[in-house]
This record gives C-alpha cells, sequence and structure tokens, in this order.
C-alpha cells in the first residue's frame, strides 16, 4: 500500500512539476503575444503561486513572476471583460502629484480636478465611456469600495504585484478584473502609458 502511495505522490510531484514549467512559459510567452489557455495556465501559477514565488524570491526576482502572471491573466480576462456593462477603475494614489490638495475617505482619495495630474484628465476620459475613478492608497480599500458600488468589471491600473494580488483576491467573486500595468512602480511619482488606457477604453466601450 505505501509503495502505491510514493508512486502516486511522485507522479503527482512530477505532474506539479510540469505545469508548473508549460504554465510559466506560457505566462512569458503572454508578454508579446496571444496563447491557447490563458485561464487554465493562470489558474495553474494561482494554485502554485507561493512555492512559485519563493523559488523566485531565492533564485530570481519576484517582480517577473507577477509581471507573466498579470499578463496572462490580463489575456485570459479580455473576453468576459468585454461583455461587462458596469465598470469601474481602480487605480494608485502614487500617480497623482506630491502636492496633491485632494484628502482620503473610505472609498480612497477624493481628486479635486486640479489639473496637476493625469487623475484630472482620467476622470474626464473614464466618464465618457462609463466608468468611475476610485484612487487607492492600498488594496485593501477594494473591499469597500465594492460593499458600496454595484460593478461587474473592474478596470485595474497598478504595478504588475498589485494587478496580480487584486485579481488574485477577486478570483471567483462576482467580478471581472482587466488591468493596464504602469510603466514603473514605487510609492511615488509612477506612471502609466496614457495611450494604453484610452487603448482600453475604446477596445472595450459598450454599445
Amino acid at each position: 500500500m505505501y509503495n502505491y502511495i510514493g508512486k502516486a505522490l511522485f507522479f503527482v510531484t512530477i505532474l506539479s512539476l510540469v505545469l508548473s514549467a508549460v504554465a510559466l512559459a506560457v505566462s512569458r510567452k503572454s508578454l508579446t503575444q496571444n496563447v491557447l489557455l490563458a485561464g487554465f495556465f493562470a489558474n495553474v501559477l494561482d494554485f502554485f503561486y507561493l512555492p512559485l514565488r519563493h523559488i523566485f524570491l531565492k533564485f530570481s526576482d519576484t517582480r517577473v513572476l507577477d509581471k507573466w502572471m498579470s499578463s496572462l491573466k490580463i489575456r485570459a480576462h479580455a473576453s468576459a471583460f468585454a461583455k461587462t456593462k458596469k465598470r469601474i477603475i481602480l487605480a494608485p494614489h502614487c500617480m497623482r502629484a506630491l502636492d496633491c490638495p485632494a484628502h482620503s475617505t473610505q472609498t480612497g482619495i477624493q481628486c479635486k480636478s486640479c489639473g496637476k495630474c493625469v487623475f484630472t484628465q482620467l476622470k474626464k476620459d473614464a466618464e465618457k465611456y462609463g466608468y468611475k475613478v476610485f484612487i487607492l492608497t492600498g488594496s485593501s480599500y477594494v473591499k469597500n469600495i465594492l460593499k458600496m458600488e454595484a460593478a461587474d468589471g473592474i478596470l485595474l491600473i497598478a504595478c504588475d504585484y498589485e494587478i496580480n494580488k487584486v485579481m488574485r483576491a477577486l478570483k471567483g467573486k462576482k467580478v471581472i478584473t482587466y488591468g493596464v500595468t504602469m510603466e514603473n512602480d514605487g510609492c511615488f511619482g509612477t506612471e502609466v502609458n496614457y495611450q494604453k488606457v484610452l487603448k482600453v477604453f475604446d477596445d472595450f466601450k459598450t454599445l
């Protein structure tokens, strides 16, 4: 009996390693092109995320793993996001001006449209396409926002780590996430390629 258990464990271990390796290869490929079974391989990486993160932490850079995973999930969620009707945007406060005059509430920073940063234009453009913008100081705000704001689609503007983190946290919820990754990460002075945001607005505009 123990012999069978040992063989089964060995088989499961090998299968897990093979699946993880293939999923990582597919996620890396997703950076430059569409891939088959993106949703399936995204689920594989989610399942093995903690051990994979430990491996990348020891031998590489965890930011690489998050970049691959966020890219794969963005491609996997595209068709479902296109079907959503009630959408919101979650963006990080680190993109705002250092002398931002806005104050914070339980739903994030309340932009005053002062014109000092990208959020003034983002709010205007988002409204045209039916999005409501929330500026967050941390991912912990997401639950509060979803309790107060009914939405079936969320456009995340964030670094790869935060996009992957929020997508994992909302997995299985009645909301579809999509993302636009920022050009850099950090606590302040971050930027997004605004043309990518406009492209998402145009590509996924509702009728």
